[in-house]
Formats: structure tokens, C-alpha cells, sequence
């Protein structure tokens, strides 16, 4: 009797049937008024909960103080859009990121909650 191992690799990238577009525009905050709320009066908490539903350190999103362009939040909707297979380019994500930080927080926080796809890591198992 032999015994063979499987071993399957997740994949980087997820799509949604097809979906390719944001859920919500950057700007739809009504969409969601208590998390809207919440990321306007307390935006580092709102960004590091955010962050950790996301699978990534909790205090990451404290980081973006420190330059002109938030890089925390670039890369995080970089990721995302990767991630759900959402287009897109670093230049938008980039002008919005500056210039709109609380909102794409919320739109992403908003994409993940319509998108809710659990990351399951498969291991190695004997058959």
C-alpha cells in the first residue's frame, strides 16, 4: 500500500464572477453611515481594524503619517484590487490615497464586507 502526499498552493489572486469594478464609488459613505461616522471621528482606530479584517498587522495603518503620499493606504487598495481582481491603476489609487484617505478606507472596508471571501490556507495532506 502506498501513500501519496497532495500539496495545494492558494492562489495570490481572487476574482468575484467576473466583477472587476469597486462595489462602491470612493465617495459613497452613505452607503454605510455608522462606519462612515467612525472613520471620521476616529480614523487611526477605524484604518488599524480595517487593516487587521484584512489579514495584516493591526498597528500597520499608524505608519502613513510619516511622508507625503500615505503608503500604508496605497499599498492596501493596491492589494485589494489585486487581491479581487478589481482594475485600476497606481496613479488613481495613488491621487486618492492622498487626497481622499478616510474614504478609500471605507470604500475598502465596504469591498470587503460585500466581497466577504475567507482566505483558507490548504496544507499538506496524506491520502
Amino acid at each position: 500500500m502506498s501513500s501519496s502526499m497532495v500539496i495545494t498552493q492558494p492562489t495570490p489572486v481572487m476574482s468575484l464572477q467576473g466583477s472587476n469594478e469597486w462595489s462602491t464609488g470612493v465617495f459613497d459613505c452613505c452607503k454605510n453611515v455608522p462606519e462612515c461616522c467612525f472613520a471620521f471621528w476616529c480614523f487611526p482606530c477605524f484604518a488599524c481594524k480595517t487593516s487587521r479584517e484584512y489579514g495584516e498587522c493591526l498597528c500597520l495603518p499608524l505608519l502613513d503619517g510619516f511622508g507625503l503620499i500615505p503608503p500604508i493606504t496605497m499599498s492596501m487598495r493596491v492589494s485589494m484590487r489585486q487581491r479581487y481582481g478589481i482594475r485600476g491603476t497606481m496613479c488613481v489609487d495613488c491621487v486618492y490615497s492622498t487626497f481622499c484617505t478616510a474614504c478609500i478606507w471605507c470604500q475598502m472596508s465596504r469591498e470587503m464586507k460585500r466581497r466577504n471571501l475567507t482566505v483558507v490556507m490548504v496544507g499538506a495532506k496524506s491520502t
